[in-house]
């Protein structure tokens, strides 16, 4: 499981941050959580070349293999993006379905979009609600409210619970190799030579999924703490420094150190600190701010990959 921050900017790019963007690629499946302006240009300079402070491997994104794209609310800096990737799918003759979810209005807003016609065919939109699920295959995807404007959400991907399937009691039981292996894996029981063995005799016991939880812009609100309890990464809004909190109460963002009290509270593994203002030339205050309530505090940089392992380990590498 591997995460992209393509922007990680907030209302203003800069010649460092793009506007918010956030890919997760699981299992072969490419998701985009947000879609600021630029989004396919940022895209395209990760597949490249990276430059100075963003230096590592490439990583290469096929745009086209985009299926669902989560939009946290209808603000210009996190929806801008979408009129490109829409119009280049188009021009490049995508015809396989592309999903689009957001709150009440996403789909007027979407229909309304200055693209050609022939690119709505292979849009799908869809209205979201809190704790409506999203399944695919091993995870699901799941809204939940926050408090900026009125039809905010941040998303939680979370992978399905998995059970092992350990080999040497199989073995032991005297089952050979092949399909009766694949009906055990597949939770069904099998008959060999009249005893019947079941999934939980060659299973081990479930093994919880990789989460990460993404806020989207958002004031600090109990119901992120709730639905980032023990979640691998949280993503947070972390637009201001806590010295300017008085001169930023009312506007619907948190600070850095307010992201770290809620990374704490929901007993997060690690925090990345997303929606950076224009501002703050040198972030590191930001991380500096953090770290003094929760170590495991990252400001997110353009190009920033994150690669989680597979459970029950759930390494965090950041490349």
């Amino acid at each position: 499981m591997k995460i992209i921050f393509l922007g990680s900017g907030g209302s203003v790019p800069t010649k460092d941050r793009g506007l918010p963007a956030v890919l997760i690629e699981y299992l072969n499946e490419l998701f985009l959580f947000d879609c600021g302006e630029g989004t396919l240009r940022q895209i395209m300079i990760c597949s490249s070349k990276r430059n100075g402070k963003n230096k590592g491997k490439n990583e290469k994104i096929n745009f086209m293999n985009i299926n669902k794209i989560f939009i946290t609310h209808f603000h210009a800096d996190h929806i801008a993006g979408l009129i490109g990737i829409m119009n280049t799918m188009n021009f490049l003759e995508r015809r396989s379905n592309m999903e689009i979810y957001g709150g009440k209005g996403i789909s007027n807003l979407i229909k309304n979009l200055p693209v050609p016609k022939d690119a709505m065919q292979f849009i799908k939109i869809y209205e979201i609600s809190e704790g409506q699920v999203v399944e695919g295959k091993g995870y699901k995807i799941i809204p939940f409210k926050t408090q900026h404007i009125s039809e905010s959400f941040g998303f939680v991907f979370e992978e399905k619970e998995k059970r092992k399937f350990l080999k040497e009691k199989a073995i032991a039981l005297g089952i050979p190799e092949g399909k009766l292996y694949s009906k055990l894996q597949n939770g069904e029981s099998i008959n060999l030579d009249g005893k019947i063995i079941g999934p939980e005799d060659v299973l081990s016991e479930s093994i919880k999924g990789r989460k990460i939880v993404y806020t989207g812009d958002t004031m600090p609100c109990e119901n992120t703490i709730k639905f980032a309890d023990d979640c691998d990464i949280l993503i947070h809004d972390s637009t201001y420094s806590n010295i300017d909190i008085d001169k930023i109460s009312d506007h619907g963002h948190t600070t850095a150190l307010q992201a770290a009290e809620i990374a704490k509270k929901a007993n997060a593994k690690s925090l990345f600190l997303i929606h950076i203002s224009q501002r703050y030339a040198n972030s590191k205050i930001l991380e500096d701010e953090a770290r003094k309530v929760f170590e495991n505090s990252c400001v997110v940089e353009d190009f920033m990959s994150v690669q989680i392992s597979a459970p029950p380990e759930n390494k965090i590498s950041v490349n």
